[in-house]
């Protein structure tokens, strides 16, 4: 079962208790869905004074609908590292559709640390937005960049989002481009009322109808669902890199790719219903090398795109 330790004890303190057997992730093991892993991480942290950090699953892991997150030491609350911390990391690991095969040195998710409280503010958003253009049109800036669903796919084929298969197999988180979609996603098109169904406790891919841009000097991150949108969950991996959809990183917008879960009841998404929002950060420096600049960026100039493991369609 998930736990988080409390302020009082390590992680360590409570694996007697909950850990019902080992795995040995060296030669590499399968994770089953529908179970909870628990896993130390190569990494630990040594953080200071107004240094703390925000952690995520990667966009591939969670493309994949894998749920992962931190937990550390005396933590409280999950992807949350406390400033002054110095420990260990963990990664709790569930596989919700498919099962994945890990090993040693795989790498599910991914660390922000923060300086301070960069996060920026919805008037300088706006001003952010009359000078650099985030979106491609008109902006909607309300606690953070709202961005909407494309429910009606280009004019070629009207193909706008995949359904995930059940039952399809294991997947290589280590492989690129080996196993073809359609053994694992089930195409889904555009309706005639632009509008399709969530089945309860299905996983869908969907695009943004925004193309995004973030500028080499920020970043973004999705906001958590909100409930009063509704039935719906979106977006396991809420980071974007500086430079995505930026021309500095070949980019020139991109959209943002969706992972959708409906909970307990179906629920009918609109064409244009806002589903999520950026919220960007000011870098303290530009980095060397953005998104999509000389890096491997399996993402950049993205429409509607699964993750790295699968070969393009």
């Amino acid at each position: 079962a998930s736990f988080l330790p409390g302020r009082d004890l390590r992680v360590a303190d409570k694996l007697g208790e909950m850990a019902i057997h080992e795995i040995d992730l060296r030669n590499g093991a399968v994770l089953e869905t529908g179970c909870v892993y628990l896993v130390p991480l190569a990494e630990r942290l040594e953080l200071s004074f107004r240094i703390s950090g925000i952690a995520n699953p990667k966009s591939s892991t969670g493309r994949l609908d894998v749920f992962t997150r931190l937990i550390t030491d005396h933590a409280q609350a999950f992807d949350r590292v406390d400033e002054n911390y110095h420990g260990p990391l963990y990664a709790e690991i569930s596989p919700r559709t498919f099962p994945i095969l890990v090993r040693k040195g795989s790498r599910l998710n991914q660390l922000r640390l923060r300086h301070g409280s960069p996060q920026f503010t919805d008037t300088q958003l706006r001003r952010l937005h009359e000078e650099v253009g985030l979106v491609d049109g008109p902006a909607d800036i309300e606690g953070g960049l709202a961005l909407s669903v494309d429910l009606k796919g280009d004019s070629l084929t009207r193909q706008v989002g995949w359904r995930a298969r059940r039952h399809a197999g294991v997947i290589d988180i280590d492989v690129r481009g080996a196993y073809d979609p359609l053994d694992f996603w089930d195409p889904v098109y555009a309706r005639k009322n632009a509008g399709i169904v969530l089945d309860p406790d299905e996983f869908y891919i969907l695009a943004s109808r925004e193309a995004v841009s973030v500028p080499p000097d920020f970043a973004a991150e999705m906001m958590p669902f909100n409930p009063m949108v509704g039935e719906f969950r979106v977006h396991y991996a809420g980071f974007f890199d500086p430079g995505f959809g930026h021309e500095t990183g070949q980019g020139r917008g991109a959209r943002a790719v969706l992972e959708v879960r409906s909970r307990e009841v179906p629920f009918m998404l609109e064409h244009g219903q806002i589903i999520g929002r950026l919220v960007y950060e000011r870098l303290t420096d530009t980095p060397p090398q953005v998104y999509g600049q000389a890096l491997v960026s399996n993402y950049q100039r993205q429409g509607l795109k699964l993750s790295k493991h699968f070969r393009p369609v």
